[in-house]
């Protein structure tokens, strides 16, 4: 049985997301600040993680970095819960490597739909091949590592997910559209131009074979060697 994790101080939301996610045959793990979140969650090592924002002791977007940098909880994917509906604050979280950003008050139903379509997301990424191999560039899925010419290289979460699925995805084109649909995990809710600026600081830090990244105007992307 699928374990999730619900960290958030607001305990009647807690209640509501438990029963919701009962029903639908999820056991719930629960924590009501960032600390005791933290705590539990590299105890438990749950399948998936809804983390609210704003919490005491630690803030949600520390929780996220802190998750996101240890080896063995980087893999959970991250729901995040927020007040704050902003495109700053959704880039924001989204930037620290969350997989989806719901805007309270939100409808149960499209929470535990959201759930489920990332952790089928998840499960189709595990039936990948670990690692993919270009001239001079290497993607390893397991180790989260990308090296150019044998020397590793610092991504962020989503620079790392978006070269892995148009590496994967090698002659295909997609539209921006598109790519925050299935890298972002989420509808257009952020501007188009995060695709754009992405794109630009992957090539930067790809040296040479930033040139398998190839942009067709009016288009979208599309990897190819």
């Amino acid at each position: 049985m699928r374990e999730i994790l619900v960290i958030d101080d607001e305990k009647d939301i807690v209640q509501t997301i438990e029963y919701n996610l009962l029903k639908e045959d999820f056991k719930v793990a629960k924590a009501y600040d960032g600390q005791a979140g933290l705590k539990l969650a590299k105890e438990k090592i749950p399948d998936l993680i809804i983390l609210d924002l704003m919490l005491p002791t630690i803030p949600g977007t520390e929780v996220c970095k802190i998750l996101k940098n240890n080896p063995e909880t980087k893999n959970i994917p991250i729901i995040m819960l927020s007040a704050k509906g902003s495109e700053t604050d959704k880039i924001v979280g989204l930037e620290l490597g969350a997989d989806d950003y719901i805007t309270k008050p939100f409808s149960m139903r499209e929470l535990v739909a959201r759930v489920r379509a990332i952790l089928k997301r998840y499960e189709k990424e595990t039936l990948v091949k670990s690692v993919i191999k270009f001239p001079d560039l290497e993607i390893d899925s397991d180790k989260h590592e990308v090296k150019v010419a044998g020397k590793q290289i610092e991504l962020t979460a989503k620079e790392f997910a978006l070269l892995k699925y148009l590496a994967e995805n090698k002659g295909k084109v997609y539209g921006r559209e598109k790519l925050l649909d299935n890298v972002w995990g989420i509808e257009v809710a952020i501007e188009t131009r995060t695709v754009d600026v992405h794109m630009r600081r992957l090539r930067e830090k790809l040296g040479k074979t930033g040139r398998y990244l190839h942009t067709l105007r009016g288009v979208g992307y599309k990897f190819d060697v």
